[in-house]
């Protein structure tokens, strides 16, 4: 039984150090992608990119897409 506490609180260890890395991730991209969404105007896309968590990927569409086409055009 002693056994499989131990086994326990390393799948909670592993666990938590898993949410952690992402949380740090997610946050990253989401900075980065406010601020870019700030720089441009695009108060829809602030809004957005402040509400939806996505652990980064809507993040990142916004910087390496959508935040592109506009630059294209102009």
């Amino acid at each position: 039984m002693g056994q499989y506490l131990t086994n326990e609180s390393q799948i909670t260890s592993m666990g938590l150090a898993l949410f952690v890395i992402l949380m740090i991730w997610s946050l990253v991209w989401k900075g980065l992608a406010l601020w870019k969404s700030a720089q441009l105007g695009k108060k829809w896309w602030f809004v957005a990119l402040l509400l939806v968590n996505t652990l980064g990927i809507l993040e990142m569409l916004y910087i390496f897409v959508f935040s592109k086409i506009k630059k294209e055009i102009k």
